[in-house]
């Protein structure tokens, strides 16, 4: 059977120049002997190196404090980030709205989310608004050193809602091995119990001590856990003092905070002591990360633009119906962001 499984080596090499990260699934990302002279070390080092290449491009549309905050930290928060009045016609409109939802359970924590496309955008000025902000969309881009369009949802988390084993994404985690990028604009207040977002400032950087992390953690990856393995390595807190790194910062904020990170750096779900739901604005945008250009995506152009999350929904479905991959977000039919 092992043999039948090498017709895909083209596919596998291919994959080598794009932002595939699991070990689990491609022998030679998780080939011992390749990360041995330093593959993953050098696939982390070179996406990086571009990444800060297409920023110094997309620089002049962020204004200097976010931009130091971020190189800085990984991350930038920003209180108040939309003008009250606006804020409010966003989060009544939407709180209020019974809207067709999809949920995923992990763990004990349930989440709901409402792909944004052109339906959604009509029917809530304030969020088409917030969409279009300049200020918005240069940080965010920024942040993903890409101009291509994000995914965006409408996004409700409940912790502690649901029987089962504690929520993985409450182990400090990085994303993949390259600068990506997750957006929250909280519509609600983010209390300390609530699974705040944490994140572990300067973290984002593939600098000499995380790159001899990386290479090790390459090197003992059949030995990791399921998600270290398919190219979300996980970290515990007692490692991060080895690697120059402060505790994690928790994003225990006020309603209308938006804050955006680098998904390479450290983060996590907050534990949440008891049952707690948090509604927000979620961004997300991932490009391969071997791409010089920062634009130049079909997908971010004309009717897509404004579909993509839409979009992307559909063709899991269809995937998933044909047997080719699996779909996690099931339909559960119209509801508020705050219903149970």
């Amino acid at each position: 059977m092992a043999l039948l499984r090498w017709w895909r080596a083209p596919l596998w090499l291919l994959a080598l120049g794009t932002g595939a990260k699991s070990f689990a699934d491609n022998p030679l990302i998780g080939s011992e002997r390749l990360n041995r002279r330093g593959l993953h070390a050098r696939r982390v080092k070179l996406a990086h190196r571009l990444a800060r290449s297409r920023r110094r491009r997309l620089a002049a549309a962020v204004p200097a404090d976010w931009r130091e905050r971020f190189d800085r930290d990984g991350f930038v928060a920003v209180p108040d980030f939309l003008p009250a009045g606006q804020f409010a016609a966003l989060r009544d409109s939407l709180l209020t709205a019974s809207l067709p939802a999809r949920e995923q359970q992990q763990g004990d924590t349930l989440t709901r989310r409402v792909p944004i496309g052109p339906a959604l955008r009509r029917r809530f000025p304030a969020l088409d608004e917030l969409l279009d902000d300049p200020r918005w969309r240069g940080l965010l881009a920024y942040v993903a050193s890409t101009t291509s369009e994000p995914f965006y949802y409408v996004q409700t988390v409940s912790a502690g809602a649901a029987q089962g084993e504690p929520d993985p994404q409450i182990e400090l985690h990085s994303d993949t091995f390259h600068p990506s990028m997750k957006a929250w604009l909280f519509l609600t207040d983010v209390a300390e119990e609530s699974a705040p977002l944490t994140y572990v400032a300067g973290s984002h950087r593939a600098d000499g001590r995380r790159l001899a992390w990386e290479q090790a953690r390459s090197l003992g990856i059949r030995n990791a856990d399921r998600l270290s393995q398919r190219g979300s390595l996980r970290v515990g807190e007692s490692e991060l003092s080895a690697l120059g790194l402060p505790r994690p910062t928790r994003f225990a904020v006020p309603a209308n905070t938006l804050v955006v990170i680098d998904t390479y750096g450290f983060h996590a779900r907050g534990p949440s002591p008891q049952p707690s739901v948090r509604v927000e604005i979620w961004a997300f945008a991932r490009r391969s990360p071997f791409l010089p250009w920062t634009g130049l995506d079909l997908f971010s152009k004309g009717p897509f633009r404004r579909r993509r999350a839409p979009l992307l929904m559909g063709l899991l479905d269809r995937l998933d119906r044909l047997g080719l991959a699996r779909q996690h977000w099931r339909e559960s039919g119209d509801k508020r962001p705050l219903d149970p």
